[in-house]
């Protein structure tokens, strides 16, 4: 494996540490405890850039070298990503709303792994990402991170304090 391809998965790997202790210590802990729909809009928000992928496409972005079919995937994948987020930002609080969120959660977490999965089977090369290298070592963490957020997000029906508290048990404390 060549000294970059380490570097470039070092990055990787910090970027999910330090995503994942945001999400735990200020971004899970404010969500568990509004409603399924409210808590799912900033997820959503965020993943509406997802637009950004695009830059992959973008002569001088990249190297000419990057594989066309990982761009493809990488920059088609996205904005269909970002498609489905603010679809389902405009349908929310809706069960349309909802279904949707699942579709796109669904969609851009498999998107996501799939850019992986390609990027290794296309022989790339972390330098021929150029200025884009930022995407898979900076963004595409908090983007996995975040989806996890929203899977649990989706399967529970009520925030978590409403779940440990009954309104009748509320007003005796």
């Amino acid at each position: 494996m060549p000294q970059q391809m380490i570097w470039f998965f070092v990055s990787i790997a910090f970027s999910m540490i330090a995503w994942s202790i945001v999400a735990a210590r200020y971004i899970w802990p404010d969500l568990r405890l509004r409603p399924r729909a409210e808590a799912l809009q900033p997820l959503l928000i965020l993943h509406s850039f997802r637009f950004i992928g695009l830059a992959v496409l973008v002569p001088g972005v990249v190297s000419p070298d990057l594989p066309a079919s990982f761009a493809h995937f990488t920059a088609y994948g996205d904005l269909i990503a970002a498609i489905l987020a603010l679809l389902s930002l405009l349908l929310l609080p809706s069960a349309a709303g909802i279904a949707v969120a699942w579709i796109f959660n669904l969609f851009g977490l498999a998107d996501l792994l799939n850019v992986f999965y390609q990027g290794a089977h296309s022989g790339l090369l972390a330098g021929q990402l150029g200025a884009a290298f930022f995407l898979p070592t900076l963004i595409v963490p908090l983007l996995l991170i975040t989806h996890a957020v929203g899977f649990r997000i989706l399967l529970q029906h009520q925030p978590q304090a409403s779940l440990q508290q009954s309104p009748a048990r509320a007003g005796l404390r």
